[in-house]
């Protein structure tokens, strides 16, 4: 990890009236809101209703280009039509995946190689045995690509030749955690039984700071998935860095943590067909990775428009406020978007939710990494 002062995180002291009075004006009164006293509560004026056929103000490169019929390549920018091909395989584990894959991507068969580190372990295989190491760039994405991003192969291809020359591309298919939780370490909390107290203890055996599991992060660094196109110089420094985490990590815990961290216990209602804590966290050590071994790489997020579209007026206000309060490292800005974040779950969720998993989801310090 890299020891510059000057990318440290900032720590404030939260006053229990900044941390906490959030959390009792969403869990400790009376009924939840109506819809219309919840919209003067959080002073958001309703977004006017968009009319059929209007564009929204933010154009992507791939909304840009003319859509394609399957199978039919996006026209891309002059500069960028002499450029190769980059590989970009996509996973899968059954025969009856395999039909619904992208034409313009390159299958991949899992089947019956599945390890405890899931997609990680295939990054390894590509770039070993597979013949990735001495490729330029190539990625990695899942069968549930398109039904995650609204992406198609092309359209892929399209937003990584719109900005060439980046190491890493990569995309969040749920920004609306962006909006609700200060980093997905939080975000785990709610899926994953025990998840934070197993992460600390993971880090910590690891050697990396456990202080990032509190720390309020800018949305272009979340990441729900694996879906990475990445440069050799990105391949070649991210897999030994997760890699000499996880295996510090196994050899320093002791026998009872990891017998935890190996079991299915971290997916209860049988989401991600029994997996381990593991992979969950691995998928969440790029903003660690970014600010070590990556800090001087190139990245870009994409921008997903369909996931982006399906975002509500409440859910783009509180991104945005919990960006600007991370960027002018306000205390201030960010108790605002506390209570507003707590009043929206209580709308959203419930008073049930919100009694159970906002007193784990509001740290006593503020800290801005």
């Amino acid at each position: 990890m890299s020891k510059d002062k000057s990318r440290s995180a900032s720590v404030i002291k939260a006053k229990p009236a900044d941390t906490f009075e959030g959390l009792d004006v969403a869990v400790e009164y009376g009924a939840p809101p109506a819809a219309d006293d919840f919209s003067q509560a959080v002073q958001a004026r309703p977004a006017k209703p968009r009319q059929r056929g209007a564009r929204t103000p933010r154009v992507s490169a791939v909304e840009k280009a003319k859509t394609p019929s399957r199978g039919r390549r996006l026209a891309v920018p002059a500069e960028a039509a002499s450029l190769p091909a980059v590989p970009i395989h996509q996973i899968y584990f059954r025969d009856d995946q395999r039909q619904g894959l992208d034409a313009d991507l390159v299958p991949y068969n899992n089947s019956g190689q599945a390890g405890a580190l899931l997609e990680f372990e295939v990054f390894e295989r590509l770039m070993g045995a597979g013949g990735m190491g001495a490729a330029p760039q190539w990625g990695v994405v899942s069968w549930k690509f398109f039904a995650k991003t609204g992406l198609r192969g092309a359209d892929l291809a399209t937003l990584i030749q719109a900005d060439p020359g980046c190491d890493l591309y990569f995309c969040n298919p749920s920004p609306d955690n962006e909006a609700i939780y200060i980093n997905l370490w939080q975000q785990g909390v709610v899926s994953h039984p025990g998840f934070r107290e197993l992460s600390q203890a993971v880090l910590e055996a690891a050697g990396l700071p456990s202080q990032q599991l509190d720390a309020i992060m800018p949305s272009q660094v979340f990441s729900t998935c694996n879906y990475f196109v990445g440069s050799h110089a990105f391949w070649s420094s991210y897999l030994p860095f997760v890699r000499g985490l996880v295996d510090t990590a196994r050899a320093t815990l002791p026998t009872a943590v990891r017998s935890v961290l190996d079991s299915s216990a971290s997916d209860p209602r049988d989401q991600h067909a029994g997996a381990s804590y593991w992979p969950f966290i691995v998928e969440r050590l790029l903003p660690a990775y970014l600010r070590g071994p990556g800090a001087s790489l190139k990245v870009r997020k994409l921008t997903l428009a369909q996931p982006e579209a399906r975002l509500n007026s409440h859910l783009r206000r509180l991104r945005e406020m919990k960006d600007v309060a991370h960027r002018t490292r306000s205390q201030w800005l960010y108790s605002c978007w506390l209570h507003y974040r707590n009043l929206y779950l209580l709308q959203a969720n419930g008073r049930e939710w919100c009694v159970r998993y906002l007193p784990q989801l509001t740290p006593a310090e503020i800290v801005f990494w």
